[in-house]
């Protein structure tokens, strides 16, 4: 069903329509990202006015996994324990989470939905889903499966998000001074 590039001689393509085909992956991913961005903000502003989207990812997570702890939520979202903390604060002061003692280390604290957030959780993912329906209704459902599956394989060999990718060799003084770095890099466009 697949068509793995070409890592044989035998099997030769060129290598400009290797990278035409992988700039178009590309391109499109990059179309699919700014457009979920997007989505993302306005599911947000459903559940809260005030709601940024990170937050809204954070609820998506707990209603997955149950409760969670702060550092294992950080851990699973691939963000710094602060910005969840942040979020987690501003959660907890519109209803929508609490934290409890951990059973297995009452020093720790699980953070769960309340009634409210599941509710409100409930509701924005119903829609998410209508949504869904609607765009890909008329997609044969081995299309839609074949999709999911293409996406499943694509997200596994992304693995933890991390880009392995060299810096640019620079000369001594092309470098920034002090503890500087270069910027983070941006989404491709």
């Amino acid at each position: 069903m697949s068509n793995p590039l070409p890592s044989t001689p035998d099997q030769a393509v060129p290598g400009d329509a290797v990278d035409d085909a992988l700039q178009q992956v590309e391109h499109q991913l990059s179309l699919l990202w700014r457009r979920a961005r997007s989505i993302s903000h306005q599911l947000s502003r459903q559940v809260h006015p005030d709601m940024e989207p990170a937050a809204y990812g954070l609820l998506t997570v707990i209603r997955r996994e149950g409760p969670i702890r702060l550092t294992d939520l950080a851990t699973c979202i691939g963000v710094g324990k602060p910005s969840v903390s942040r979020q987690i604060a501003f959660l907890e002061s519109i209803g929508l989470v609490y934290k409890e003692a951990d059973p297995q280390d009452g020093r720790a604290q699980s953070i769960r939905l309340t009634d409210k957030g599941e509710e409100k959780m409930h509701q924005v993912q119903d829609a998410r889903r209508q949504v869904f329906r609607e765009r890909l209704g008329e997609w044969p459902l081995e299309d839609v499966q074949t999709l999911a599956d293409y996406m499943g394989r694509l997200n596994a060999i992304y693995g933890d998000g991390v880009l392995n990718v060299k810096e640019p060799e620079t000369d001594a003084h092309d470098k920034p001074a002090g503890d500087c770095r270069y910027p983070a890099p941006t989404a491709p466009s």
